[in-house]
């Protein structure tokens, strides 16, 4: 590999930011290459050693291999996501494979594994962040089929290089089809109801595409639409739902219909062929949760009464639609609003002026961090992020001490998958003396030169909330690698995010960033009063909604090896009928052919984890209202006690030194209106 390829060795700007002005896209595939046979390499040095197991013959040497394929998969993985191209798709599906193959040299090593097990027979000795090591791999190690006798190895290994390609496939078609099925609008007559700026943002995105004089809707990845709460136009707003519902469906080369069936069939077999009845077994077995079962009676608690309280809520939009309009999916958005402003006064699309882009980052998502956490955030523009959209910031604790870098590319664009997320560039670890770097991607619509970026309540909501896995990544501090920032239970890691949502409607925050971006004024206080006041308003549908993918993941994950199912739409339909989430008016989510979660993401069988989640996450808000809110010292207690550990301890175990006591319910079901 030429020596000019900048992933050869660690980066030598400010806190080992990757130099993204030196990678070009050829650099990827030698350096993935190098990175499988250096690692291989080390574990092989591993196994070779004849000495009696020890962790510094064995663990030490395990966490510090890999560190070439790391920082180029890192890089490679966020780039696929938030800024690809053909190229980059193509050497996407060209490397899936050869990572599933090099993830199952490594886990699959019975020497490797039976060293393992030796120092999980006796950690007596060892301190608890060690002892906690241990215990993972061994388990991480037996799950993913390391006992396993040779010929079922062999069948694994095909089962998952089938499966890095099918998901791999997935997302490139429904990023495809999404871009296909935009909606172009011709008369700017049908755009009533948006905001100047909305329109503006449309023109933009419209001329982009060489559509001079037209207007682009862009899709979002869940099915509704921001826009379908403003646009007076029924006629677009059935056109932007039906566009959205039939992303995958179409037929010819993006069609997903065939990609889910064969995904969730070998994701069964695997599971089988592991000693599971089903791919979601296999999952929940290494989460808090355990067992499909205990989702089940979660999600089936919840189900009934949402379902309830949606209905409920759908005959007062019917009330205010008037006998001559039936109430449809395409609907819901737009007569909620008028419901809201009916019941509470409260008009979410007047909001938006208070909600400009740059003060609700500043002012709001930075502000509260500073104030609960001590953190402050300097702009560095010399340096350079992988897009021109993307900016970069300093993070130092309150004593200077650096604790990172913040990476924020907040606008959408063709070549980012939709959506909104956090990864890590690199991430720290004592032992090998790495830093932090995190990046945020949102999807903003990005208005014309001069026109200011306005947020809806929702994209504030999703800011904060995404902000909160930042710092859950910029705060871990954690002696190994395994453990760094984000790196704990699938069904746990939505927690801290969940909780940081919570500063965006505290008085002290919102008075701080809801300023109008034209006049200077502060959102009223009798409006903020209104909106606290609605804010279980239209919950049923929300539950709902979000209910009915969970529940249609566990449907799909909860098929056995010997199940057939040939028809993706009717085993949706008769998955939502059985647990009562089918009311067309309030449609799932995410349908099967775009739930990119599952199907190309890591939440297969674990979608639930949001509202697992969110029971700690209700309790924990609980505790800070009962404890002064936002404070110095309720902030370190959150940082130091769940945070800062990383996935250095089991999250459970975490929260209960954080709050005293497990988590209860109640403030969920009273949160979601469901007590």
């Amino acid at each position: 590999m030429s020596h000019t390829n900048p992933f050869l060795a660690p980066s030598t700007l400010p806190h080992g930011l990757p130099p993204f002005a030196e990678i070009e896209p050829e650099h990827f595939l030698p350096a993935f290459e190098l990175g499988f046979i250096e690692q291989r390499a080390e574990v092989a040095a591993i196994t070779a050693n004849q000495e009696s197991a020890t962790v510094e013959n064995t663990l030490l040497p395990l966490e510090r291999s890999g560190q070439l394929l790391e920082r180029v998969a890192n890089v490679f993985y966020n780039k696929s996501s938030a800024d690809t191209d053909d190229f980059i798709a193509a050497l996407e599906e060209l490397i899936a494979p050869q990572m599933a193959a090099h993830s199952d040299a490594v886990r699959l090593d019975p020497a490797l594994y039976a060293r393992i097990a030796a120092l999980h027979a006796d950690t007596a000795g060892l301190d608890a962040e060690t002892g906690y090591l241990v215990e993972r791999y061994y388990a991480e190690l037996t799950l993913a089929g390391a006992g396993l006798d040779e010929a079922q190895k062999a069948t694994l290994r095909e089962y998952n290089r089938e499966l890095s390609t099918l998901t791999t496939r997935f997302e490139k078609h429904l990023l495809a089809d999404t871009n296909d099925l935009a909606v172009v609008v011709d008369d700017i007559t049908e755009l009533d109801g948006l905001t100047p700026d909305d329109v503006s943002a449309a023109s933009a995105a419209a001329a982009d595409r060489g559509l001079d004089g037209k207007f682009l809707i862009s899709l979002v990845l869940p099915t509704g639409h921001p826009y379908l709460s403003q646009l007076t136009d029924r006629g677009l707003r059935r056109r932007i739902m039906e566009a959205s519902r039939a992303r995958g469906t179409r037929g010819g080369a993006h069609d997903t219909r065939a990609l889910v069936l064969e995904i969730a069939l070998i994701r069964a077999l695997r599971a089988g062929l592991l000693g599971f009845d089903s791919h979601a077994a296999y999952v929940t077995a290494d989460e808090t949760a355990k067992t499909p079962g205990n989702v089940a009676d979660m999600l089936g608690l919840l189900a009934g009464p949402a379902a309830r309280n949606a209905g409920q809520e759908q005959a007062e939009l019917q009330s205010i639609a008037g006998p001559d309009i039936r109430i449809e999916a395409w609907d819901w958005a737009f007569y909620s609003e008028k419901v809201r402003a009916a019941k509470y006064d409260v008009d979410t699309a007047s909001m938006r002026p208070y909600f400009e882009a740059e003060r609700v980052l500043r002012d709001g998502v930075f502000f509260a961090a500073t104030q609960l956490y001590g953190v402050t955030f300097t702009e560095r523009d010399d340096l350079q992020g992988y897009h021109p959209d993307v900016r970069v910031f300093e993070v130092h604790d309150e004593d200077g001490t650096p604790v990172g870098l913040y990476l924020l590319d907040l606008y959408t664009r063709d070549s980012k998958r939709g959506g909104a997320w956090m990864n890590p560039l690199i991430s720290q670890s004592d032992l090998l003396g790495h830093p932090t770097v995190v990046v945020n991607n949102l999807n903003v619509p990005k208005p014309a030169a001069g026109s200011p970026t306005l947020l809806t309540y929702d994209l504030v909501t999703t800011f904060f909330h995404e902000f909160g896995h930042a710092l859950h990544g910029l705060f871990a501090k954690v002696t190994y690698p395994k453990f760094s920032g984000t790196n704990v239970f699938r069904d746990f890691v939505e927690f801290p995010s969940q909780v940081n949502e919570m500063w965006m409607l505290w008085p002290e925050v919102l008075s701080n960033f809801a300023v109008h971006h034209a006049t200077g004024e502060g959102m009223p206080g009798e409006l903020v009063e209104r909106l606290t006041a609605s804010s279980a308003f239209n919950e049923g549908f929300r539950t709902s909604e979000y209910l009915a993918a969970a529940l249609l993941d566990q449907a799909w994950h909860t098929i056995g090896p010997g199940d057939s199912i040939t028809d993706v739409a009717a085993f949706e339909a008769d998955a939502l009928s059985a647990v009562g989430l089918d009311n067309p008016a309030v449609p799932t989510r995410y349908a099967s052919t775009y739930f990119a979660h599952t199907f190309s993401g890591g939440y297969a069988a674990a979608y639930y984890s949001y509202i697992w989640s969110e029971v700690l996450d209700a309790d924990a808000v609980d505790w800070f209202t009962e404890n002064g809110g936002l404070t110095r010292a309720n902030g370190d207690r959150f940082r130091d006690r769940l945070l800062g550990v990383g996935g250095s301890k089991d999250p459970l175990e975490a929260y209960r030194d954080f709050r005293g006591r497990d988590a209860v319910i109640e403030p969920l079901l009273k949160r979601r209106g469901l007590g």
